[in-house]
């Protein structure tokens, strides 16, 4: 959830849900309740997790 997201990284909640929403725009998350107005749940998807495997952390 947004909200949980921002509590554990200490970003404002407003910047991570522009962030998910840009992530959903290039199909790298997915809304799985995408009904509920409050508590929405994101996963990765598939082209998310390859795209995961390429990046190289240092």
């Amino acid at each position: 959830m947004p909200s949980q997201i921002a509590k554990d990284t200490g970003i404002v909640q407003n910047h991570i849900s522009n962030t998910l929403k840009q992530l959903k725009e290039h199909d790298l998350v997915e809304c799985i309740n995408p009904e509920v107005r409050k508590g929405r749940l994101y996963r990765q998807t598939d082209k998310s997790e390859a795209v995961s495997k390429n990046i190289i952390l240092d």
